[in-house]
């Protein structure tokens, strides 16, 4: 990460070359500071470098202004190089009032640079944040560089020719301060000109203003000493990158697009059902635009209501799908056994968050992997999977949906609030070179054969899916327990050979999956072992090490159930195993089960990402 100094003789910043910065916005969740943080992600992107972001909403849908509650942020890494995480101590923090101050405090560098609308700073906001006294009053900023600017009403100033109302033009403010990032980031402002004619063009008199408040920020800054100087990322070396079309995407959107591609690539009709619920409701929002491509979203009156229309729709032949969260997984366990029971292949999609119960409904966690793999009745094994990062949402989808798809079976993808909410740089690849997904719908049979519905294919032993209907494929499922002809039996033999079939199943799944994600000697002293969105903070800590002389190495899964048939050696190979969670240890309960390994943890659940300097010290302890 960069080191922005602080000189405490002159007070002012070096002039630093930057390999890559930290940026975090901060305001009230009406302040427009995810607006203002994409815009400048893309922005960046855009200029050649990579970036890495985090939308970090509050979890009232309206908290009172002014309150520690309703602080919304929008966090990002700008590189380079390759960035993996959105980084663990801020470089330049952007606080619209005093409770975005306080919130976001702890994570900014000392040295780094804190840009405040000091107009917000009244005593009445001041008593809201928790602040006995003005903060910009007294010394608690001293180990930091302030930068005290009046943005409200300098951006009142700056649209007085423009016909809004005052509360329309303090609604501009966001830009003002986005002017003001990008004269110290050094990025232009033309594009996002034309970005927001575009954005606003119903809207002329709001596209004007907020036009001129971008560029009187920047202004501002050209015209008064408020920063010695700017900053200069450089630009990613192009000659590294694999040529193609790039684009800048969040998890909840690269899982809708994954779904889609691997329908068209498996000739199906696309059906989610689904329920809103945080942080997974825009796969549903997202999936709803495509109608054109064949693709069916229903919003359903309940989580229960939203798979079992999924079900019915893989019944009936469409590549189905649903979209969750933590709370909403539970309520879907019996119809999740009901495909399990017919052998019926679905997506079901945990976008994971802070719990139990409703818990920290907007924030991260990764705690719902024992739900996951057993929180059903009876024996009921489904392959479990999760993506590592949000471009890798696509990838996993897919994936999810080819396997489901060939198998027969529920596949649960397990997505986080990190995931979903967070943003990168990605290559779009061409669809038909994606693995190709074949549907189990071919059977031939002999003249008078009667159908057997559970007669398997020997590779996989996933049965046929025979949409119903078809002349001379009549059958019958259910949850009820069946014979290989699809009669209802109570035969407990049979109940034991099927129960067995349908866990071999998953088991042979593993024949699919390849060496998993590995950086570093495959033998050493310490292993860490991640899984999910832990994969950008652990590969970062893991290179830290690494230049450090320590001889660590990384391991990240992306199957979680069944595991990979390369673990077992790789675990061997290792003095000590490191698990890193987001959780208070739950992958680490099946890898000490399956492999009977002695592991370490790392678990943390405070809601964010993991930090890469405390799993560095956690490392060195053990070392």
């Amino acid at each position: 990460m960069s080191e922005l100094q602080n000189n405490e003789s002159s007070n002012t910043l070096k002039n630093l070359g930057l390999k890559s910065i930290v940026v975090r916005l901060g305001g009230d969740s009406g302040d427009g500071m995810q607006l203002t943080g994409e815009r400048l992600a893309k922005l960046s992107a855009m200029m050649g470098n990579d970036v890495v972001t985090l939308a970090d909403y509050p979890a009232e849908i309206r908290a009172p202004a002014g309150s520690l509650g309703g602080v919304s942020g929008y966090q990002m890494t700008i590189g380079a190089t390759d960035v993996y995480t959105t980084g663990d101590e801020v470089d330049i923090l952007v606080a619209m009032n005093p409770a975005a101050l306080q919130v976001n405090l702890s994570v900014v560098k000392k040295g780094g640079v804190i840009i405040v609308n000091n107009a917000t700073f009244t005593k009445k906001n001041c008593d809201k944040a928790g602040y006995t006294e003005n903060p910009l009053n007294n010394d608690s900023l001293t180990p930091f560089r302030v930068i005290s600017v009046d943005i409200s009403n300098l951006v009142k100033e700056s649209l007085k020719a423009v016909a809004l109302s005052n509360k329309e033009k303090e609604r501009c403010k966001n830009f003002f301060s986005l002017g003001i990032v990008c004269w110290l980031l050094n990025r232009k402002l033309d594009t996002t000109i034309d970005w927001i004619e575009k954005k606003f063009f119903k809207k002329k008199l709001v596209a004007e203003g907020n036009q001129a408040a971008l560029n009187a920020g920047f202004k501002y800054c050209d015209s008064n000493d408020i920063f010695s100087t700017s900053f200069v990322i450089d630009k990613m070396n192009t000659s590294t990158l694999v040529k193609g079309t790039y684009s800048y995407i969040n998890g909840n959107t690269a899982t809708s697009w994954g779904l889609i591609c691997a329908a068209h690539n498996a000739n199906r009709q696309l059906f989610l059902g689904s329920y809103p619920i945080t942080p997974a409701t825009d796969i549903l929002q997202n999936l709803s635009l495509y109608k054109q491509l064949d693709v069916i979203t229903y919003q359903a009156e309940d989580e229960i209501a939203g798979i079992g229309t999924s079900v019915g729709a893989s019944f009936a032949g469409a590549l189905a799908a649903t979209s969750t969260s933590g709370p909403g997984l539970a309520l879907k366990s019996e119809f999740i056994n009901l495909a399990v029971s017919t052998e019926l292949p679905i997506v079901i999609i945990d976008v994971q968050r802070g719990g139990p119960s409703t818990g920290l409904p907007t924030k991260t966690e990764q705690s719902d992997l024992l739900q996951a793999l057993w929180g059903r009745n009876g024996e009921s094994p489904v392959v479990v999977m999760a993506p590592k990062t949000p471009s890798d949402c696509f990838y996993t989808s897919y994936e999810a949906a080819r396997i489901a798809c060939k198998y027969m079976t529920p596949v649960i993808l397990l997505t986080d609030g990190y995931l979903a909410n967070g943003s990168e740089s990605w290559k779009l690849p061409v669809v038909e070179d994606l693995t190709k997904i074949n549907i189990n719908d071919k059977v031939a049979l002999k003249e008078k054969e009667v159908f057997h519905v559970y007669r398997r294919f020997s590779k996989t032993l996933a049965r046929p899916w025979i949409t119903p209907g078809t002349k001379g494929f009549e059958h019958r499922i259910g949850g009820l327990e069946k014979d290989e002809m699809g009669n209802v039996s109570g035969d407990g033999d049979n109940h034991q050979k099927m129960c067995e079939l349908r866990l071999q199943k998953i088991k042979n799944v593993a024949n699919e999956i390849p060496f998993p994600d590995f950086y570093g000697h495959h033998s050493g002293d310490v292993l860490l072992v991640s899984w999910g969105s832990t994969f950008g903070a652990v590969r970062q800590a893991t290179y830290n090490l690494t230049k450090e002389g320590f001889k660590v190495s990384h391991c990240h899964i992306k199957f979680i159930n069944p595991f990979s048939k390369f673990l077992k050696k790789i675990f061997s190979s290792f003095n000590t195993i490191l698990v890193v969670e987001n959780n208070l240890g739950q992958l680490v309960i099946k890898i000490r089960a399956e492999f009977n390994v002695s592991t370490k943890e790392f678990n943390e659940v405070r809601g964010r990402p993991l930090i890469i300097s405390e799993i560095v010290n956690r490392v060195k302890f053990l070392l």
